[in-house]
């Protein structure tokens, strides 16, 4: 993924306002960030833990969501697995909420996923971050084919919220 400025971010917000986009917390550190390693910019608010954000370039431009992570399965122990990377984890899996776009959002429709909690699915992918053991299932498809596989699952999740 190329890197994106903080202004990039706040206008591919594609399911709050442009005054919500202007608000929320964007991570100080984008210079820092692994973006060869990144498909996606995945990030938590700080002030406030049930929000998340991703950004993320589909067929050349930035495209952002916002996300509320529901409080039920905090604390679980039992394991679930990520819908984007299809990561197992003991208790780091939330279902993330997002509005959806335009009007539908406006009424209250959402589109939900099971998403790794730290929303590191690109580090989890390329062996970067460890889930502990047994997180990643043997597989016999390339490197490659399971990037691909990720970025097919978010570009999914992203056509959900804007359809």
């Amino acid at each position: 993924m190329k890197p994106l400025t903080e202004q990039q971010i706040r206008a591919a917000f594609v399911n709050c306002t442009k005054g919500e986009a202007k608000r929320l917390a964007v991570p100080r550190d984008l210079a820092d960030r692994p973006w060869d390693d990144l498909d996606y910019l995945g990030w938590r608010d700080p002030q406030a833990p049930d929000r998340a954000y991703l950004a993320v370039e589909l067929d050349g431009r930035p495209r952002a969501l916002q996300l509320r992570a529901t409080a039920s399965g905090w604390g679980q122990s039992r394991r679930s697995m990520c819908t984007m990377c299809l990561t197992t984890h003991s208790g780091g899996v939330s279902l993330m909420v997002a509005p959806k776009a335009g009007r539908a959002g406006q009424q209250g429709n959402s589109v939900g996923a099971y998403i790794c909690r730290d929303l590191a699915c690109s580090l989890y992918v390329r062996g970067r971050r460890d889930a502990g053991a047994g997180a990643r299932l043997h597989e016999t498809i390339t490197l490659e084919e399971k990037i691909a596989r990720t970025v097919a699952n978010l570009a999914a999740f992203v056509a959900k919220v804007t359809a």
